[in-house]
């Protein structure tokens, strides 16, 4: 057994898997073997939940019923919705408000006693969880605002059908297929720490309700879920500047200061997700307001090409531009993690289920460091 220590797990192997493969010297990501791009510009985010779970694209036959029993599982119980209030209320984080809501999911569970080796019901429950995400989300934010929880749209798809409870409108198809791409563009990205915790607690066999939660708790960390909003947060912050854009970047590095959504642990090349959004966003700025797509992109070049970060291996990752496109759908900037965490909900639960094909208990060891042979003292004599 190699006693070479390999913090972070960095290059360690754990498991083999088939849902997605990244080549972070190409830019490039897969899932089941489809490039991000023709999924993103050619897909639904139903038909890569579809992929994700059940190995393949559906065909019209399948994608019907797949689709049509989601829509059956978005209502959430009352005592959800309850919950809900009370936090907004108490002014609860909204990741946090996610992973109550997850957590309550599964007292109205029907499925509850199923077999823990019973994969097919776990998937059947995580369908349950992927439906009603949005659903608890949306209420959430309402309740934030001092207003009722939309009920679900009987025929919209989730990305749209998720923006519609948050404003009460029915979204325009720009922003219905730019937020379905953003889902689609986070639905996997191998095992990052969020995937591999869900893993870690599926391979104990526990309920996917657990491993969902811990998700979740992976993902609240600044050091993994945050950063598309520490990107827009920056974002503001040069529009509220009396300096030009360009200017406060240069102050900014100038001054060591860090830029948010550059550098990636896996990509040492643009990420292929950005050159996605960054499409959508200037999309979105032609149908509305452009300063956003106009900051993004003059930073972008300033620090890639005059900066010289290319070199370094380090370029624009995801969170650069889905925290622009976020904000110009009008989605509140403390909303953005727990949006990452509907969409790689599906992921989650895809590798949990297929670690569980051929289950072996996750249990790495540590390298003990600390003293040896302490002599016991008792209590009274301390």
């Amino acid at each position: 057994m190699s006693d070479d220590l390999k913090k972070g797990l960095e290059g360690v192997l754990v498991a083999e898997s088939g849902l997605s493969s990244i080549d972070g010297d190409a830019g490039r990501l897969i899932y089941r073997g489809y490039t991000i791009e023709d999924l993103a510009r050619g897909a639904s985010y139903e038909e890569v939940l579809y992929l994700l779970w059940n190995g393949h694209l559906p065909t019209e036959d399948e994608l019907g019923p797949f689709t049509d029993a989601l829509m059956e599982e978005r209502e959430v119980s009352e005592d959800v919705l309850a919950t809900m209030e009370r936090l907004a209320a108490a002014d609860e984080r909204p990741m946090a408000a996610l992973r109550t809501a997850v957590s309550m999911f599964s007292a109205s569970e029907p499925e509850a006693d199923a077999d823990p080796e019973d994969l097919d019901a776990t998937l059947r429950k995580g369908r349950r969880i992927t439906a009603k995400i949005p659903t608890a989300l949306a209420a959430f934010e309402r309740y934030r605002l001092g207003e009722e929880p939309v009920d679900p749209h009987p025929d919209l798809g989730l990305a749209a059908n998720f923006l519609y409870m948050l404003t009460g409108e029915v979204p325009d198809d720009v922003a219905a297929e730019t937020f379905d791409q953003a889902l689609i563009l986070h639905a996997d990205h191998g095992l990052n720490a969020s995937t591999f915790t869900a893993m870690v607690i599926g391979s104990t066999m526990a309920d996917i309700y657990s491993a969902v939660t811990g998700g979740i708790s992976a993902l609240s960390g600044p050091l993994h879920g945050g950063a598309n909003q520490d990107v827009m947060e920056v974002l503001i912050e040069i529009d509220e500047s009396d300096l030009d854009h360009r200017e406060w970047v240069e102050q900014a590095t100038a001054e060591g200061r860090r830029i948010p959504g550059f550098g990636h642990r896996v990509y040492n090349v643009k990420d292929p997700r950005a050159k996605i959004l960054q499409e959508r966003s200037e999309e979105l700025a032609d149908n509305g307001e452009d300063k956003w797509y106009k900051y993004t992109t003059t930073i972008e070049q300033f620090l890639t090409e005059e900066k010289g970060l290319v070199e370094k291996g380090i370029a624009p990752n995801v969170d650069f531009y889905s925290g622009s496109v976020y904000y110009q759908l009008g989605i509140p900037i403390d909303m953005y993690t727990p949006i990452f965490a509907m969409s790689r909900a599906g992921g989650w639960i895809a590798h949990v289920l297929e670690y569980q094909e051929d289950n072996r208990l996750i249990r790495p060891r540590a390298r003990y460091t600390g003293p040896e042979d302490q002599e016991f003292v008792p209590i009274e004599e301390r």
